[in-house]
């Protein structure tokens, strides 16, 4: 009888869904939350978008700056911690072995084995160094082209998901109306987004969608509280 083959379905989430993430998530939810709040406060549409626009373009700058800085500084810190693996092998070469030894002895390898194994990864420089960098200090070579691709994804998906509660004022000349599609789309679309995200992520699609939508309905009903009491 012929064996059934084997699949594994491992998802490790990538740099650029994770950006996706953290742009679409607050995108959705603070321009949702200021054009609740200015519905409760405002009696024009206009002052609501022209706001609103202007949130989300600062909101998409202050946020794809964000993550432009974070991939750079993990840049450079990946290269500091390289440029320091290099020295303590000059300087600390025998430390460096027995590091590399302790590594490979917690997997299990002991005697000829282990030692065949320390001679080989010793044997080639730059080997050795990735290998440090890996396995002892748990750090992958950041991609170089990384901080700018980091920040035109958080910040083009700040504006895409800041747009969606914002359109509906666009639109409606009615704040009571518009107010009524933004939450409308806006709840759909955050089910949507925490759906896929929990795919994306490997949570459960219903827990991850509700989550979504619960943190993007408070802040949008703290705003309206807060602009209805003092307005």
């Amino acid at each position: 009888m012929p064996a059934t083959p084997h699949v594994e379905k491992h998802f490790t989430a990538s740099e650029s869904v994770r950006d996706v993430v953290i742009g679409m998530a607050d995108g959705l939810t603070v321009p949702f939350a200021l054009a609740a709040g200015l519905s409760a406060a405002v009696v024009s549409t206009d002052v609501i978008v022209t706001a609103g626009l202007a949130e989300v373009v600062a909101g998409a700058i202050a946020m794809g700056l964000g993550g432009y800085l974070a991939a750079r500084t993990d840049a450079e810190h990946y290269a500091a911690e390289e440029r320091r693996e290099n020295e303590e092998i000059d300087h600390l070469h025998e430390k460096e072995i027995a590091e590399v030894e302790t590594i490979f002895r917690d997997y299990g390898l002991q005697g000829r084995a282990l030692e065949d194994v320390v001679n080989s990864i010793a044997s080639d420089r730059k080997r050795w160094v990735d290998f440090m960098m890996r396995f002892e200090l748990g750090l992958e070579r950041p991609d170089p082209k990384r901080a700018p691709i980091s920040a035109a994804t958080i910040g083009g998906s700040y504006i895409v998901g800041g747009l969606i509660p914002l359109v509906p004022y666009m639109l409606a000349h009615q704040i009571t109306t518009a107010l009524q599609i933004s939450v409308a789309s806006t709840g759909v679309a955050l089910l949507c987004f925490g759906a896929i995200k929990g795919h994306f992520t490997g949570m459960n699609k219903m827990k991850a969608a509700l989550q979504t939508l619960l943190v993007g309905g408070l802040a949008a009903g703290a705003a309206y509280w807060l602009a209805h009491l003092f307005g």
